[in-house]
């Protein structure tokens, strides 16, 4: 009889924590991924990029996209680069940027 109930409560048990696996992997898999919608066609200063990224449809997002990331953490959506656009020069300068950080002048 001890032996039954062990088996009963070892079964349910098991079925709860299957329950809950199951449960947080339907909530993370609910969560939409962050994406542009639309993007604006207005120049962004240089000085207020910190990075960017490229939005794709392999991410999960409908709208080709170059994500700018400012200083202060916003993202801001701009068009895809094409050969020459505001958006291609700029990208050009952040990974120039990148590539030669400026010296810090030694004193």
């Amino acid at each position: 009889m001890v032996r039954n109930s062990v088996t009963v409560q070892a079964a349910a048990l098991l079925l709860l924590a299957l329950l809950f696996i199951c449960w947080n992997a339907a909530e993370a898999s609910d969560r939409a991924p962050d994406c542009c919608l639309t993007t604006v066609d207005k120049k962004i200063p240089q000085n207020l990029v910190k990075s960017y990224y490229i939005q794709t449809q392999e991410m999960g997002c409908r709208v080709l996209a170059t994500v700018f990331v400012t200083k202060k953490g916003k993202q801001l959506c701009a068009p895809p680069a094409t050969k020459n656009n505001w958006v291609k020069k700029l990208i050009s300068k952040m990974n120039k940027k990148s590539r030669n950080p400026s010296k810090q002048k030694t004193q």
